[in-house]
C-alpha cells in the first residue's frame, strides 16, 4: 500500500496540475495523474477526497472552474481560471515587504519555512530593497517551533478524523490518552494550540502542542466529524490561557521596556512585602513561560529588575551571568586586534 500523501501536498500537486492543463482534466484524469490520488482507492473515497480538496481550494482563493465538454453535457473537467488566478504587477513599498519578513519569520523552524522563505525572495525582487525594511528589525514574533505534532494534526483537521495522543496537562503533570477531534490549529502568545472535542470528556478542549508526547495517530475513516458553527477557537484558547496565566512583578526604569509596560495589568496593586528599588515603576505582567519572559527580560538588561515571582528572577540572573562571562571569553581576543 502506497504512503499517504500529506493534505497540503496533495492540494499543491492539484494546483499544479489544474494551472497547467491546456483545456481540462476530468476526474479520472486528476486521480490518475495526480499524486496523492490513489488510482486504486474506491470511487466513494476518491470522490470525497476530491470534493473536499475542490472546496479547500476555493475558500482559499484559488478559482477552481468546471468546464463543461462541448460534446457532452454531463462530461465535467476542471481547471484553474489563470487570469484570476494570476498576481497584478506589483510594487511593494518597504513597510509592505516588513510584514512579509515578519509572516515568513514566524514560520522559521515550522514545516513551511523553506516555502516561506523562497517565496519571500521572489517577492523582494519586485519589491524595496531588503535593507530598507529595516524599521521591523526585532519585532519578529516569538512562536516556538510545534514539533512533530503539527504536520498529522493539521491533515486530521482539513480531513476530519479523529485523532490519539499522549498529552501531559500543565496544571497537575498527569499523562493520558485522549482521543480528540481536531478542529482547528492555531498560533497564540508564542505556542501552537490544538482546539477540539476531546471523546473521552465529550467537551472542547484546548492543547498546546508542545505538551503531546510521541506520535499523533489518526483514528478511524476521514470525515466522521464535523466542526460546530458556533465553535469559537480564539475564545476557548483565550479561557485556556487565562487559566495557565502566572504574574510577574517587574520594576522598571522610566521611559523604559515599553513592550512590558504594555502588556501590564491596569491598576494592578504590588505586594507589601516586594522590596522596590526607588526611582522605578512597579507593574506586573502576565506570562505562561518562564523561559520566554527571562529571554525578554535580560534584553532590558539594568532597565528591568525581576520582584517575583522568584524562579523568574533566578532565571534572569543566570542569564546576564552567562553573557557576563561570555563577555570575559571573547575580550582578551578582541583586545589583541
Amino acid at each position: 500500500m502506497p504512503a499517504q500523501t500529506p493534505a497540503a501536498e496533495r492540494l499543491l500537486n492539484l494546483v499544479i496540475a489544474l494551472v497547467n492543463t491546456t483545456g481540462r482534466m476530468t476526474k479520472e484524469q486528476i486521480r490518475a495523474s495526480v499524486a496523492g490520488y490513489d488510482p486504486e482507492a474506491a470511487t466513494d473515497a476518491f470522490e470525497r477526497m476530491f470534493e473536499r480538496d475542490k472546496e479547500t481550494l476555493r475558500q482559499l482563493g484559488v478559482p477552481v472552474v468546471t468546464v463543461t465538454s462541448a460534446a457532452h453535457g454531463d462530461d465535467l473537467g476542471y481547471r484553474i481560471d489563470t487570469d484570476a488566478y494570476a498576481l497584478p504587477p506589483m510594487d511593494l513599498s518597504a513597510a509592505q515587504l516588513g510584514v512579509l519578513s515578519l509572516a515568513a519569520a514566524f514560520w522559521t523552524d515550522q514545516t513551511l519555512q523553506a516555502d516561506a522563505s523562497r517565496a519571500l525572495t521572489k517577492l523582494r525582487a519586485v519589491g524595496a530593497t531588503p535593507s530598507e525594511t529595516d524599521a521591523i528589525a526585532g519585532l519578529a514574533p516569538r512562536v516556538h517551533p510545534a514539533g512533530p505534532a503539527l504536520a498529522p494534526l493539521l491533515d486530521a483537521a482539513h480531513d476530519r478524523q479523529v485523532v490519539a495522543f499522549t498529552y501531559r496537562t500543565a496544571s497537575t503533570g498527569e499523562v493520558r490518552r485522549r482521543h480528540v477531534e481536531p478542529w482547528r490549529l492555531v498560533a497564540s502568545r508564542g505556542g501552537w494550540y490544538l482546539v477540539g472535542r476531546d471523546r473521552d470528556r465529550d467537551a472542547p478542549r484546548v492543547f498546546r502542542l508542545n505538551r503531546i508526547e510521541g506520535p499523533v495517530v489518526p483514528e478511524g475513516p476521514a470525515g466522521v466529524f464535523t466542526v460546530p458553527p458556533d465553535a469559537d477557537p480564539a475564545a476557548l484558547i483565550s479561557s485556556a490561557q487565562r487559566a495557565d496565566a502566572r504574574t510577574a512583578w517587574l520594576a522598571v526604569a522610566p521611559d523604559r521596556a515599553g513592550a512590558l509596560r504594555a502588556r501590564a495589568l491596569p491598576d494592578a496593586a504590588p505586594p507589601s512585602h516586594l522590596r522596590v528599588p526607588p526611582g522605578t515603576d512597579v507593574v506586573a505582567v502576565p506570562y505562561q513561560r518562564t523561559s520566554d519572559l527571562a529571554a525578554e527580560i535580560t534584553g532590558y538588561t539594568d532597565a528591568v529588575v525581576v520582584l517575583d515571582p522568584p524562579e523568574l528572577r533566578t532565571a534572569v540572573v543566570d542569564r546576564l551571568r552567562a553573557a557576563v562571562a561570555m563577555g570575559g571569553r571573547v575580550a582578551p581576543e578582541d583586545d589583541r586586534g
